[in-house]
């Protein structure tokens, strides 16, 4: 994977070419802060467990895309359908972006930061984060949850998308969507 990344100062035009391992080549533009995109890997559609134990019908995503915007309070991710063409946007904070974007390059801070403190509380509680999955898509509001595996039982947290993303970065596990969150997503474009 090559990606190649330029940093604009205010008001300037970021161009951005890359590269994913013979995937394809495309270019993006934005009017201030920057983008990276990364990401190659090869899947397909799921069942995945709620806690309940009920079987969703899942796509397994990956992050592909940060797009971080020095003048706008609103950032923006995407994620991409892996071994697919799907791919849609979720909105997030400018802490969370950074946070994300810190992660995939492995970035370490001195102490741990919050999405740090919660895989520590996680793993120093003994369990173990399965995956995350957004499950739902309301009002232009995205629901995400955390499937974490303790003693054998599953248990489902209630996370906003960006900091479930953010922790299953830190931690490599999947992310997956429903279905039906994936189309009515897309729908709504």
């Amino acid at each position: 994977m090559r990606f190649s990344l330029a940093k604009r100062l205010p008001g300037s035009i970021l161009r951005l070419q890359w590269m994913l391992a013979g995937h394809g080549r495309a270019t993006g533009q934005g009017r201030a802060g920057f983008i990276i995109t990364y990401g190659d890997k090869a899947g397909t559609p799921e069942a995945v467990t709620n806690a309940a134990g009920e079987h969703v019908v899942a796509v397994q995503m990956e992050l592909c895309r940060i797009v971080i915007s020095e003048m706008w309070e609103q950032q923006i991710i995407y994620l991409r359908e892996v071994g697919g063409e799907r791919m849609f946007p979720i909105v997030i904070g400018l802490f969370e972006a950074v946070s994300i974007d810190r992660r995939v390059k492995g970035l370490r801070t001195p102490r741990p930061l919050t999405h740090d403190l919660v895989t520590n509380v996680i793993e120093g509680m003994g369990g173990e984060l399965e995956h995350i999955y957004i499950h739902d898509l309301r009002d232009h509001t995205y629901y995400a949850k955390l499937m974490i595996r303790r003693d054998g039982e599953l248990i489902e947290v209630d996370s906003r998308p960006s900091d479930a993303i953010a922790i299953a970065v830190t931690v490599g596990v999947p992310i997956y969507v429903e279905e039906h969150v994936l189309e009515q997503s897309l729908s709504s474009d």
